[in-house]
């Protein structure tokens, strides 16, 4: 057998037969250093005795106590409770709902265990439900004296699995085998990085001497050493994915501008500075031969889908089709509404291709893009099914493009005339990304901001009231609705459950309906077929209700002006851009406009600082910075799809300074260690590798 762990098979190693070795297949795990390239999500610090005299809620540990009774319990559910105490001068009930009789005689009264878990607060004070635990006896040799590594959850394999796997590649390890380093000789900006196999070691099996701390808080080096090459690989796939697209032609759109002036000149508002300055970027971008690959990124409010329109305008002119995608229905169906006032005036046709339209409807539509006869298509993942082919597809313009994936996106690109010519590329988002992620997840796009509001719109005024004020609130939106204004009531989603948030928000808008008589209350949920949601939405639009209590699904795609008021209820479930989204609902006319947000108390430290923000500010990068810091990138953006940047170990808000480095280091790879990068796709991306190596 060869030294180098990453020609030697997962097979190998002892516990490994064909049915382990197909379930670790499925997770991208072939060889041993594959193994060893599953890492640790989290520790437990088992090396230390917390006295129950010290326990809070909350707190993760590890304690020693001895039984002093058990019962079971009879309520909603049948549980075994164990009373311990240590001592200290402290209790804590060990709370049990599966169990068996064998287990309750065990912990008898004099029982000596050592438990872990979290302590949370129940009926009789501090509690752990289910914690691990075990008997102690004289000869035991006490806590653990490294950090216990916690790794990510798999079906089949649990927790022991893993450390035995671990175990015998780390053993390998330090028998001599080689685990690659394909950062060998690449800069890394820093002198303190340990070597790839010394960072391996430490964040499997940190040792006494480690520093413990900075391990468990994410700024150990030896976890920032795999966060570099992790980084590395993301913006070497992005950069691929540039390169590939520029490889291709596209067609000149380089008309005289006449019909993009005549679409201006036709609105009631003149674009902004900002407006002005992005719409000529694109344009610059359409005369060229190759395809576009711009993100622009705006604000609520600040006016993207104008830009959108301007560069179809010159798409059109030029000669080409436009293809407009957006994630949902409801936006879709705003984009063409918007387009087909504009443009139909123009002499311009605009159509509609959804998942909702009849099968004649569909054909008919279809029949029209095939025919060339339809200049500008609006639609939904519709677009990109294998039925609908284009006569001379020049531009796709793409909505909140995080709600799409990278295989999506290919999907779409192809529809463009001839195999070697592809259509450009607009991405427009209203989630402001913060540099530091654009520099990673945004690499293979030029990108624009419109960092401007248009003149008129005033600041929203944002306000947190306590959910024992709910009467309060009632009345504001009482008031409102009496001036002539309409209001937003949010209900945020419950246990991820969309039915439950359904129910949830019938309740709401039935109490509401009675304590606001004989004002008129509309209710909009996902639940609701998409034909009765689009039917509410433009009742409340039309101003036939005063009041709209939906779920989230407003969060993008409502613009009402005359909306001046909105109420977000139990806002600390949701991130802080997930908020600003739902705040930039109101405050799109020439009214004070505000945002209530009815938290339930008390909250904690992360949610108090949340709410905070956006009481603070009305800039929704300042914002999404601020989430980046709280949150993390994967949650950022929400749902993932296929392709979409996934970080297993890096977190952009810990590693953001070492984002030039990271840099630099592809510029070096790219241009002198080209036979490096299929081998970091394939180890941090695993089977999205593909997805970046060969679109």
């Amino acid at each position: 057998m060869g030294n180098a762990l990453h020609e030697q098979l997962v097979t190998s190693l002892r516990g490994v037969g064909p049915a382990m070795a197909e379930k670790l297949a499925s997770l991208g795990i072939h060889t041993v250093q594959d193994v060893l390239f599953q890492l640790p999500s989290r520790y437990q610090d088992r090396t230390r005795i917390t006295p129950l005299s010290g326990l809070h809620a909350g707190l993760h540990t590890q304690v020693e106590v001895e039984v002093v009774g058990n019962e079971i319990a009879f309520g909603r559910r049948r549980a075994l409770l164990v009373t311990t105490s240590d001592g200290s001068g402290g209790r804590l009930t060990l709370r049990f709902f599966h169990f068996s009789q064998t287990q309750k005689a065990r912990l008898e009264r004099g029982a000596r265990l050592r438990c872990f878990g979290e302590a949370r607060r129940g009926p009789r004070g501090l509690e752990m439900v289910h914690p691990e635990y075990q008997h102690l006896d004289d000869s035991d040799d006490g806590p653990e004296e490294t950090l216990t590594p916690v790794y990510p959850s798999t079906e089949g394999l649990q927790q022991a699995g893993w450390r035995k796997l671990t175990d015998q590649a780390l053993a390998r390890l330090e028998v001599g085998g080689d685990v690659h380093d394909l950062l060998a000789g690449i800069p890394t900006g820093s002198e303190v990085l340990p070597t790839l196999d010394d960072a391996l070691r430490t964040l499997h099996r940190p040792r006494p001497e480690d520093d413990i701390p900075a391990l468990i808080e994410g700024v150990h080096p030896a976890r920032q050493r795999l966060a570099f090459e992790e980084l590395l690989s993301h913006r070497l796939a992005m950069l691929q994915l540039r390169d590939t697209a520029r490889a291709h032609s596209s067609p000149h759109l380089h008309a005289p501008g006449a019909l993009r002036h005549a679409l201006l000149e036709s609105m009631p508002f003149t674009p902004t500075g900002a407006q002005t300055r992005v719409i000529n970027e694109i344009c610059s971008d359409l005369a060229v031969p190759h395809p576009m690959q711009r993100l622009v990124q705006g604000d609520v409010g600040s006016g993207k889908t104008l830009v959108a329109a301007a560069a179809a305008a010159q798409a059109v002119e030029s000669g080409v089709q436009v293809a407009l995608m957006a994630p949902t229905e409801l936006l879709a169906e705003q984009h063409f509404h918007n387009f087909d006032a504009w443009f139909s005036p123009l002499g311009v046709s605009v159509g509609w291709l959804s998942g909702k339209l009849s099968a004649s409807q569909r054909r008919a539509s279809q029949a029209d893009i095939n025919a060339g006869h339809t200049a500008i298509t609006v639609g939904t993942h519709a677009l990109f099914q294998s039925d609908v082919s284009f006569d001379n597809l020049g531009l796709i313009i793409i909505d909140e493009q995080h709600r799409f994936g990278v295989a999506q996106r290919q999907a779409l690109r192809d529809k463009g005339p001839h195999a070697e010519a592809v259509p450009h590329q607009l991405i427009m988002t209203a989630t402001p990304i913060p540099r530091t992620l654009a520099m990673t997840s945004c690499a293979d796009l030029d990108y624009s901001v419109i960092d401007e509001l248009p003149p008129g719109r005033k600041p929203i005024t944002t306000v947190a009231v306590a959910a024992n004020r709910r009467g309060d609130v009632v009345e504001r939106v009482a008031a409102a609705i009496r001036e002539g204004r309409q209001a937003y009531w949010v209900c945020t989603l419950i246990e991820e459950s969309e039915s439950l948030a359904a129910e949830a928000a019938e309740e709401t808008a039935e109490a509401l309906a009675e304590a606001l008589q004989p004002h008129q209350v509309e209710l909009v949920h996902g639940r609701l077929k998409s034909a009765e949601k689009e039917s509410r939405m433009q009742r409340f639009k039309r101003g036939e209700a005063d009041l709209l209590v939906a779920t989230t699904v407003i969060e993008v795609g409502v613009d009402v002006p005359n909306a001046s008021l909105m109420i977000i209820e139990n806002p600390e479930r949701l991130g802080l851009a997930q908020l600003h989204q739902l705040r930039g609902r109101v405050g799109r006319g020439s009214a004070e406009s505000t945002c209530v947000l009815l938290y339930k108390a008390p909250l904690g430290e992360t949610a108090r600082e949340r709410l905070s923000v956006l009481r603070e500010s009305n800039d929704g990068f300042e914002i999404a910075e601020r989430d980046l810091a709280l949150r993390g990138s994967g949650e950022i953006f929400g749902t993932r799809q296929t392709g979409e940047m996934a970080l297993r170990i890096a977190n952009l808000s810990l590693d953001r300074g070492q984002l030039p480095s990271v840099a630099r280091a592809a510029d070096t790879i790219r241009s002198s260690h080209s036979n490096r990068i299929a081998p970091l796709l394939a180890r941090w991306l695993g089977q999205h590798a593909s997805d970046y190596a060969a679109v």
